[in-house]
């Protein structure tokens, strides 16, 4: 079985649309699930699909108070994404320098 590193489920939850404007949301502050699926006419249920995504992600951390469920941006959440992404930088580099080489 192929086992999938924190980096690439935070990829995959951020190819899509929703959760990347759930995360958006949360960069001004914690929301309830039943807030965050409002401005997409979602059920309760779809939306909590979309945040155990981001959780596996950790991109996403959630906790319940009461009946309910509180989500906020996981410290450190992009830590990782940014690293990879330096890398890529440091690729695009290259490419510029050879261009032209062959």
């Amino acid at each position: 079985m192929v086992q999938y590193s924190v980096t690439d489920r935070a990829f995959a939850a951020l190819a899509d649309p929703t959760r990347r404007a759930v995360l958006e949301r949360l960069i001004a502050g914690s929301a309830t699930v039943s807030e965050l699926a409002e401005p997409f006419g979602m059920s309760l249920t779809g939306m909590r699909k979309h945040i155990r995504l981001l959780e596996e992600a950790e991109l996403v951390t959630t906790e319940k108070i009461g009946r309910v469920r509180r989500c906020m941006l996981a410290p450190y959440a992009f830590e990782g994404i940014g690293t990879w992404l330096s890398r890529l930088d440091r690729f695009a580099q290259v490419v510029e320098r050879t261009k032209g080489a062959r």
